[in-house]
């Protein structure tokens, strides 16, 4: 009986959560858009509880991770990306991108400090390992066309830390191992029929699990967007510009996305979000001089990392004579260089 109620209450995890706060549970049928209604419930579609919310990190059978152990694993992670990569040390650049970045932490859920890096990549990419240790590629910020895209996809990743994701999937992934030892022990023909329909069932749910946390990395990331003051339509235009960049260059972004992997409908529920949930304000940033300048700055590095690689070829040079070389004959042309032949005198036989 207590494997049969290890397999049920993994049955229970893997559920997906309520549709109170399921950002999935109001994308259904054809209905008209209902305006944008500001709520005030503490769930996870009210923004004035940003920061006070439970959003996932609660310890408990769906996360055996305590923040600390999340911070450490992410640590220990860090070195080894670190040691393994190489960073923009660029002061200005760094302290540009780690300001956007922790005002975004500011309006979040987060519940640990970030420490945001730069990579030198060409991937259109950035991610958060657990504990908040936050790397974002070079690549981004040339790709990005406003401060506000830059944005959306920091939020994003900041989202994925807020609600624990990594440690939530990990600890699911544990209790699924744990449902096939115990469908060992049940045994007979119900074990084996119980076994079958889990091996169908589990891998689905835990399919649909990851993608439930990229629609809720989106829906997050969207509230951190408007909670800062930024335009929350720049997360879905940087969405629309890499699908049209990967048409245009199939295969050239693919690994810009490999971690968060795109649906067909993503762009319409990031969209839905906006249109429902998000009351307009009088005006939103979308750019500032300051990001265009350094993006410039990004670009003179490439470039110049770019000049020091061909700097860096290994090249051929004709080796010269020493100014006062006494041995001279006075034959000064090029074939002096090259060695001759000269036939033994008899008298050296």
């Amino acid at each position: 009986m207590r494997f049969i109620a290890i397999f049920c209450a993994v049955l229970l995890v893997l559920t997906p959560v309520t549709a109170q706060n399921s950002p999935e549970s109001s994308s259904s049928g054809t209905q008209s858009q209902p305006k944008a209604k500001a709520h005030h419930d503490g769930s996870l579609q009210d923004i004035d509880a940003i920061g006070n919310r439970n959003v996932g990190c609660k310890q408990g059978v769906g996360n055996w991770y305590s923040l600390d152990k999340q911070v450490a694993m992410g640590r220990s992670y860090a070195e080894q990306v670190e040691s393994s990569s190489k960073l923009i040390t660029d002061p200005i650049v760094n302290e540009y991108v780690n300001r956007v970045g922790q005002n975004l932490v500011r309006n979040s859920d987060a519940q640990v400090p970030f420490t945001i890096k730069i990579l030198d990549s060409d991937d259109i990419n950035a991610f958060a390992l657990p504990g908040g240790f936050f790397y974002v590629d070079s690549g981004l910020l040339l790709a990005a066309e406003n401060e506000a895209e830059l944005a959306g996809v920091m939020a994003h990743e900041i989202a994925h830390v807020s609600a624990c994701h990594a440690a939530r999937e990990m600890s699911r992934g544990q209790l699924m191992q744990m449902a096939s030892i115990a469908l060992i022990f049940v045994g007979g023909g119900i074990g084996y029929a119980v076994q079958q329909i889990a091996g169908l069932a589990m891998p689905m749910g835990f399919l649909k699990f990851t993608r439930s946390f990229e629609t809720e990395a989106d829906y997050l990331g969207v509230e951190y967007m408007y909670k800062a003051g930024y335009d929350p339509q720049a997360l879905t235009a940087f969405f629309e510009k890499v699908k049209a960049m990967e048409k245009h260059k199939p295969g050239t972004l693919a690994k810009a996305f490999d971690t968060h992997p795109q649906t067909p409908d993503r762009i319409q529920k990031t969209q839905q979000e906006i249109n429902t949930l998000l009351p307009p304000l009088p005006e939103y940033k979308l750019d500032t001089s300051e990001f265009q300048d350094v993006k410039t700055r990004m670009m003179e590095l490439d470039n110049r990392h770019g000049a020091d690689s061909d700097r860096s070829r290994p090249s051929l040079h004709r080796a010269s004579h020493p100014s006062g070389d006494s041995t001279d004959t006075g034959g000064t042309s090029d074939q002096d260089d090259t060695p001759t032949l000269k036939r033994r005198s008899p008298s050296s036989q």
